[in-house]
């Protein structure tokens, strides 16, 4: 190993791929029980009610660890194309 070359650390880049893995793991949870998946996150992110989320998979328990003010942050940068 070359100890010259300084390695670099994200924690942002880590936190975004955990919460991308589990708002998946929701979504399928929400098909799998055959709900709209679109539909109930939506519902939750906007009123932070967590009973729109299934328990099935411990979909609830995922979906109470994603910011829900960061989630809207990302979708909205996502939607007018300002990917970080």
């Amino acid at each position: 190993m070359d100890m010259d070359k300084t390695m670099n650390f994200s924690v942002e880049k880590e936190k975004n791929t955990a919460t991308r893995e589990n708002l998946k793991k929701v979504y399928d949870a929400l098909v799998e029980k055959g709900y709209n998946p679109i539909n109930q996150i939506v519902g939750y992110i906007l009123s932070g009610d967590p009973t729109y989320i299934t328990s099935y998979n411990n979909a609830r328990n995922l979906i109470r660890l994603i910011e829900r003010d960061e989630l809207l942050e990302k979708m909205v940068k996502n939607y007018i194309g300002l990917n970080d």
